[in-house]
């Protein structure tokens, strides 16, 4: 009799259940299946850049472009390489050639042999505060989405580089370089390009190129309408409180520390120990002004100059076309150095005992930047005992180490492409930093 009742009780429960069960089905027919969220869209655009020759190197991140016909990058990660493989996460490995890149811009394209849909523009420049993600590969680790806020929207990162950043706090490492920033929709907000100056590590700030300055330049490099910015062959210097006060003028401008032999600067007459006031009109109140005066001036083919010079004012016309295109005199061009066929430990800055053990590294040596360490001992090279003393390296050779504590490791060493030490990002002189590259 219980039995009976429970049966009866349980019917009701049944139909409700196929009723829910039949509602869903009819839901997922009209809407669809669950689709992926806009910032997993986002990721399936990025792709990690190798290099595409026998030396398989991580270079960077890449994303494809709005029209979907070419990936952007960095100029940095791609460097002197006409071609480079791209890598999206669902493996597919594509070979691809940079058409176009502009170093001082830092931007490069990438040429795909098949069109696809691309990344999204934001409609609408983001705000102090907004949300954004960070799409990339930091340290090589692949397809990793890191999340921040803009903390600045107009920074000029470089005073030598006519460019104002996007500054923000999701984490970026190198490898990041060349991914997209993007807003919680999966839309770019800029490109990924620099950490705060004077680390190569995230320390807090990060930097992109801004959507709307990297579509000026894709579309320029692309159609071949983007003026690159001149070589000035110039070393100059804020004139700051400091530097005022030794001079006995006013808090603004920049001094030439040097001018190159054969440059532009050169040709235009200015002298070491000028102070620049105005650049074609535009007065030099901060000392990044000047790069966007020259950029101005590059469609005129010349700037006009206001200079300091002994207390006294003067006007000087400067070239913005190399000397070979306007008739001056022809540079003086170095010939390009010859590749060294082959290294010594020794030529590398490595110094060894009779046991094989280093005992001193110069700071630049690129051993000490490939993970050598003082105390290291070699055992082997190339999987064999060599003569350490006369052993000549001829390409990129694998090194057996025994730390001081009994623990080894092997270490890769290429002196023809040794990683770069920490350095401040910009194109200062590392020995002074106040010192700006024109």
């Amino acid at each position: 009799m219980m039995q009976a009742k429970t049966e009866k009780r349980q019917r009701p429960l049944r139909h409700i259940e196929a009723l829910a069960a039949l509602l869903v089905l009819a839901l997922v027919a009209l809407i669809g299946p669950a689709s992926a969220s806009p910032l997993d869209d986002a990721m399936d655009k990025v792709f990690t850049v190798r290099s595409a020759d026998a030396e398989d190197r991580f270079l960077g991140s890449a994303f494809l472009w709005t029209d979907g016909t070419v990936a952007v990058t960095n100029a940095h990660v791609v460097g002197p390489a006409e071609e480079v493989r791209l890598i999206d996460r669902h493996g597919t490995d594509i070979t691809a050639t940079v058409i176009a890149r502009d170093p001082v811009r830092d931007v490069a394209v990438i040429s795909l042999p098949e069109a696809a849909e691309g990344l999204p523009l934001a409609p609408e420049a983001p705000q102090l505060g907004d949300e954004v993600f960070a799409l990339g590969a930091p340290l090589g680790v692949e397809f990793t989405l890191t999340e921040g806020r803009i903390s600045s929207l107009a920074r000029q990162v470089d005073i030598a580089v006519p460019m104002l950043m996007l500054q923000h706090d999701a984490a970026v490492n190198p490898g990041s370089s060349g991914g997209p920033l993007v807003d919680k929709e999966g839309r770019l907000l800029g490109m990924n390009s620099q950490i705060a100056d004077g680390s190569r590590m995230f320390v807090g700030i990060a930097y992109a190129i801004p959507s709307s300055e990297l579509s000026r330049i894709v579309t320029g490099l692309i159609e071949e309408t983007l003026l690159p910015f001149p070589t000035l062959g110039l070393t100059a210097r804020p004139v700051d409180r400091q530097v005022a006060e030794a001079l006995g003028t006013e808090a603004r401008g920049l001094l030439i520390d040097g001018v190159a032999p054969g440059s532009l600067s050169e040709a235009a007459g200015l002298k070491p120990g000028d102070i620049i006031t105005q650049a074609s009109g535009t007065t030099l109140t901060n000392p990044g002004d000047f790069a966007f005066a020259i950029e101005a001036a590059t469609a005129d083919g010349a700037a006009t100059l206001t200079i300091l010079r002994a207390g006294q004012e003067l006007t000087l016309p400067l070239p913005l076309a190399e000397p070979e295109q306007t008739g001056l005199r022809t540079r003086d061009i170095a010939r390009a150095p010859a590749t060294v066929a082959s290294y010594t430990l020794a030529a590398l800055g490595v110094t060894l005992d009779p046991q094989g053990t280093v005992t001193a590294l110069t700071d630049n040596s690129p051993a000490l930047l490939a993970g050598l360490a003082k105390g290291d001992r070699i055992l082997a090279i190339n999987g064999a005992l060599q003569d350490l003393a006369t052993y000549e390296l001829t390409a990129p050779a694998l090194l057996l180490l025994e730390a001081p504590g009994g623990a080894t490791r092997h270490i890769r060493l290429d002196p023809w492409h040794a990683p770069e030490g920490v350095r401040p990002v910009g194109g200062a002189n590392v020995l002074d930093p106040d010192v700006v590259v024109f």
